[in-house]
């Protein structure tokens, strides 16, 4: 270790008087000095100093920790978290170099984490209290003996299945269904005052409320035998879940963001030149193109550097457009507004597939149709984008089958997780039937899970029975 304490404090106030005279925005800034261990820890728990006893984070350190022991993986080389003040996380092996590039890339992180507006919703003044707070209610059903481990785990496993399955933009406000319908009959006849008499015309038959993508908060509500505390435990699954959501829907930009300020910051610190040339190494690996797959950092810095407008030098100031764009966009606007045909180019971005075991290209960026079809399959891929989109239809008032539907965009569920998750969906909706519509090989199908059975059946011969 060629630092101590006093080092790294005296570059960071130098990292952040340039900072600020670049016009970032930033949370108070705190840093923590840890060995491998402890970063293989907050790697697991998702950077969270405190959070609930789950088998998957032990499962995540256990896999992690073995990795880097047999030389298969490595660590991260920073963890900042979205708090207020904003807590990062410093590997105590990394040189005096690494330390001044991690600190600087955190400041751009900070940030982003403050202004982008999809961070809007997370209260970042009260992050680390609440996963503590969320961790104890965990614990102490737990340790309640008519509850019991088991008992926790049974629902934690359920939730986590579909944890991801809430309102994807919190942004959004979505309506009840009775303000729905209020917002109907008004748009029916604008001038009718009396809509009691409305409703009871034909005109209420019509009326279709939207279907609900929250599909955790769905059962929340709706299901009738669930126990306070099993309701609790769906909450803190919630309430954390749309907590990291931005964090997913804004990698690319996130990434790019940070790697920018700190390649910013680094040029204007007047390193001596050794460092130099550790740091330039060291941002070209984090910043390098990825073989067989996409580097966030190398599209988000390539992109953010070509907005700034300093792709060549710094010495016409930066693009203040750029303050704009972080904070409005997430990964997926962001692509579709400024990844163009010449920049796709540059990072030599293409797409391919598989068939019959073989892997060809099937589009290429350097042809007006094909830059635009890898550019949509790459949106399509980044964010929740991998995530299929579940939506609740309602209830059967004869079963009380829960009845979902899938929104089908040319990518198949496979059927073995479908089989998997609404076990657990059944779980959550006290072993009452769930009913998921979707499509397999080109045809509508009901995907039934029942009495701990799961099976498929085609919709086309339900209509010609009908």
């Amino acid at each position: 270790m060629d630092w101590v304490l006093k080092d790294l404090a005296e570059w960071n106030d130098k990292i952040e008087e340039i900072a600020q005279d670049l016009g970032l925005d930033y949370y108070p800034q705190e840093f923590e000095v840890c060995d491998y261990h402890d970063m293989l820890g907050y790697q697991s728990y998702v950077g969270m100093p405190s959070r609930y006893p789950h088998w998957s984070f032990g499962k995540s350190f256990e896999k992690q920790n073995t990795m880097y022991k047999l030389g298969m993986g490595g660590l991260a080389y920073e963890m900042v978290i979205n708090s207020n003040p904003c807590l990062a996380y410093l590997m105590i092996d990394n040189p005096l170099a690494m330390q001044i590039l991690v600190m600087a890339h955190v400041y751009g992180h900070n940030d982003f984490f403050k202004n982008n507006i999809n961070f809007s919703h997370t209260r970042a003044e009260f992050a680390l209290e609440t996963f503590k707070l969320n961790a104890e209610r965990i614990r102490s059903y737990v340790e309640t003996p008519s509850i019991g481990y088991q008992g926790v785990e049974k629902i934690l496993d359920a939730a986590h299945a579909i944890s991801f399955h809430v309102d994807r933009n919190q942004r959004i406000v979505r309506l009840s269904e009775d303000q729905q319908r209020q917002q109907y009959f008004h748009h029916l006849n604008k001038e009718k005052e009396n809509w009691d008499d409305l409703k009871n015309e034909e005109k209420e038959d019509d009326f279709i409320p939207a279907l609900s993508e929250d599909l955790l908060l769905f059962i929340l509500e709706n299901s009738r035998f669930l126990q306070s505390w099993e309701k609790d435990i769906l909450r803190i699954v919630r309430e954390e879940t749309l907590y990291f959501l931005p964090q997913m829907e804004t990698k690319i930009m996130n990434e790019g963001w940070a790697s920018f300020w700190h390649y910013t910051i680094l040029h204007k610190l007047n390193l001596p030149p050794a460092m130099h040339v550790d740091f330039i190494r060291s941002h070209n690996q984090v910043i390098r193109p990825h073989v067989g797959g996409l580097n966030p950092y190398h599209i988000g810095f390539h992109l953010m550097q070509h907005l700034a407008g300093t792709k060549n030098s710094f010495e016409e100031g930066i693009n203040p457009q750029i303050f704009d764009i972080r904070t409005i966009d997430r990964d997926s606007s962001f692509l579709r507004r400024f990844l163009t045909q010449d920049l796709m180019e540059e990072l030599g971005l293409f797409e391919y597939e598989q068939n019959n075991g073989k892997v060809s290209v099937s589009n290429v960026s350097n042809d007006f149709k094909g830059w635009k079809e890898v550019r949509d399959t790459l949106i399509k891929q980044v964010g929740t984008g991998s995530i299929p989109i579940i939506k609740v239809k309602g209830v059967s008032p004869i079963s009380n089958a829960l009845l979902l539907v899938h929104e089908f965009d040319g990518r198949e569920l496979e059927l073995g997780y479908v089989s998997k998750t609404m076990e657990h969906i059944s779980t959550l909706w006290s072993q009452f039937p769930v009913h998921l519509e979707t499509q397999v090989e080109n045809q509508e199908v009901t995907c039934i899970y029942e009495k701990g059975n799961f099976r498929v059946e085609s919709n086309s011969e339900e209509k010609e029975s009908a």
